[in-house]
């Protein structure tokens, strides 16, 4: 038995520094708690419940989820031989650059609605919204960020409309606010006749400055307050958008948007690793994060019924 004396932790007596270091450890965690009390009871609630002035605007690509809802709709459409192997492979190169840059690039964006629209010309708008719904659950639906989910889900708990804002065309980004339980979509519109496509976009697309008015023009016709409303995005070409709100956050943010956020003292958050932006302000209800893989879709939740 004496040879198993090794496996029986030895009982030594406190000495006056390891007392000390208990006491002090124990003071400091009681300090903490107070502080964490008191930070919580003066920090106003956000999303504010029951403030129907308010609303949250969320853009769509790498913000929602990673990269581009358009190139994942491209994907579905060869599936259903819509277009050669040629214009896969340029989608492709697109989403795959999309996902290694994690920004977006005019050009590329740029040649991918022009393949879209060239493409869906001569469609009908009815069949292109049918296979939307299919393309949805093909590539999308499992490839939103949880924890982007998660801050939708907290604004519409607090009775909040929540919108879709994307640069995706309209038809996309209205199946998935309808899937997911969005209140609405904004996004790109591209030109029909007698509901066919004709090639063409009205105006032009719902990106950089353009997605700024679309908030305002809603805002205006829905009665919001913008000083109460929060915006999220991961882009610097949302700084008009993210600007126009009272409550601007960077969602796994480009380098220029995460300088642009610091400097201004933005929200962050990041959800690309699993870690917590250095600068965090929503409850940690809201901040549920997780990874999740892919490239896709969009956002929303379920509209709180009253």
């Amino acid at each position: 038995m004496a040879a198993l004396g090794w496996l029986t932790p030895r009982r030594r007596p406190a000495t006056a520094r390891s007392v000390l270091a208990g006491e002090a450890s124990a003071e400091a965690a009681r300090k903490s708690s107070q502080e964490v009390a008191e930070v919580s009871a003066t920090e106003p609630e956000f999303p504010v419940l029951g403030d129907e002035r308010a609303a949250a605007f969320f853009d769509l690509d790498n913000t929602v989820m990673q990269g581009a809802a358009l190139f994942h709709f491209g994907r579905g459409l060869y599936k259903r031989k819509f277009f050669e192997t040629r214009e896969l492979a340029r989608f492709a190169w697109q989403q795959a650059w999309f996902r290694l840059a994690g920004v977006e690039d005019p050009e590329h964006m740029q040649e991918a609605r022009d393949s879209a629209l060239s493409i869906v010309k001569g469609h009908r708008v009815a069949e292109l919204q049918s296979i939307g719904e299919e393309i949805y659950d093909e590539y999308m639906a499992e490839r939103i960020w949880p924890g982007t989910r998660a801050l939708a889900q907290a604004h519409l708990d607090a009775g909040q409309k929540v919108w879709l804002v994307t640069a995706a065309p309209v038809e996309i980004a209205t199946v998935i606010a309808r899937r997911l339980g969005l209140t609405g979509a904004l996004g790109t519109v591209a030109e029909s006749v007698d509901g066919v496509y004709t090639g063409k976009l009205v105006g032009e697309p719902l990106h950089g400055p353009a997605k700024a008015e679309a908030v305002r023009a809603l805002a205006l016709a829905e009665g919001l307050d913008l000083s109460r409303c929060a915006a999220y995005s991961d882009s610097h070409n949302d700084i008009p958008m993210l600007s126009l709100v009272g409550h601007p956050y960077a969602i796994n943010p480009d380098a220029k948007l995460r300088k642009h956020a610091r400097t201004l003292d933005w929200r962050l958050r990041d959800y690309r690793t699993g870690r917590k932006a250095a600068k965090v302000g929503i409850p940690a209800a809201a901040g549920v994060g997780a990874v999740a893989g892919g490239t896709a879709a969009a956002i929303a939740l379920h509209r709180r019924r009253r």
